[in-house]
């Protein structure tokens, strides 16, 4: 052991010190690190469309959970030694403070928070374990703790972020319903008034993206498009591409300067955005032979993160979800139209 770490001083104390029965004395090293992963947050606030310091590149990403997670276990075991169990839920505990900690300063919002937190628990309670091999095994955790703190901001600082991939995926979900093709496509084309309950159940919604409220077609000076209202001020248009009436259709999407308010939406999953956007949504409607429409929804979308390994199933799930619960709402509203 070196010199440095001989003289780093303990926080143990005897069981029956006053100190050592301090509230919350146990939960100060979680606190402590995620402390630092608010600090580190609050540098890394760039243009969330790209450069030096930005949030959502790699740096920040990985080695930002990473960080608070050792930073945890390191003060942890100054206090009294820990087993792997402990450092990895230390550090996963951690980061979900330094999360929730970003969100009370409003740093980030919930949409954000919801979709990152499992990462970073993962890769927080990985490097505690990782950490208290080091303090318990090798001979240099503080310099260890040290490089770690220093790379995110070296590296922040260096790295300018590049253009991350452009990654174009499609979901398609199909649904059978008990009224003919003409009642359903009366419905795509003219949903006014839209309650929360009937679409509230999509995850996405319940993680903070503002419910829908109508969606209806019009005819305009530049064509046919379908005029989308959503709660906190939302609105954008659908431009028809293609037809076939009680058929076919098929939109891309069309978005004004001020068709998404600030603050309606987190900016590093805003529609249209540097890191997401839709291309397109297409419906299909078939008959069947007892009178009812099968009715297929098919959606492209753009993920364009440097951890796409991680985001492109997140968005798969939250837009197959909202799939099904769109499904659910035609089929509900056609099948108790009047004829």
């Amino acid at each position: 052991m070196t010199t440095q770490d001989q003289e780093l001083p303990k926080l143990e104390v005897p069981e029956d010190d006053g100190a050592r029965k301090m509230p919350f004395s146990r939960w100060l090293p979680v606190l402590f690190g995620a402390g630092i992963g608010l600090a580190l947050r609050l540098v890394f606030s760039g243009d969330p469309a790209g450069g030096r310091f930005t949030a959502m590149s790699w740096v920040f990403i990985y080695l930002a959970p990473a960080l608070v997670g050792a930073v945890t276990v390191y003060f942890a075991e100054r206090q009294v030694p820990r087993t792997l169990g402990y450092c990895f839920r230390a550090g996963a505990v951690a980061n979900l403070l330094f999360v929730l900690g970003t969100m009370a300063v409003l740093i980030e919002g919930l949409i954000c928070a919801v979709i990152i937190v499992p990462l970073f628990m993962v890769l927080g309670g990985l490097a505690g374990m990782l950490m208290g091999f080091v303090c318990r095994k090798l001979i240099w955790p503080r310099a260890t703790l040290y490089s770690l703190t220093a790379l995110p901001l070296a590296l922040g600082a260096l790295v300018d972020a590049a253009p991350p991939p452009r990654e174009i995926e499609r979901i398609e979900r199909s649904i059978v319903i008990a009224a003919p093709p003409s009642a359903v496509w009366q419905q795509i084309h003219d949903a006014r008034d839209i309650r929360p309950e009937e679409v509230q159940q999509g995850w996405m919604y319940r993680i903070g993206v503002p419910l829908p409220q109508s969606g209806v077609t019009q005819d305009t000076e530049h064509g046919r498009v379908r005029k989308i209202t959503m709660g906190k001020q939302i609105h954008f248009e659908q431009v028809e591409q293609e037809r076939q009436e009680n058929r076919h259709v098929r939109w891309t999407y069309r978005f004004d300067k001020d068709s998404i308010p600030a603050g309606a939406l987190d900016d590093h999953v805003m529609i249209g955005g540097h890191y997401f956007d839709l291309i397109d949504t297409a419906y299909t409607l078939t008959p069947t032979v007892d009178g009812a429409t099968r009715l297929d929804i098919n959606m492209g979308y753009r993920v364009s993160t440097d951890f796409n390994w991680y985001a492109r199933p997140v968005a798969s799930l939250l837009i197959g979800n909202f799939e099904d619960v769109i499904l659910k709402f035609y089929a509900h509203r056609a099948e108790r139209a009047p004829r």
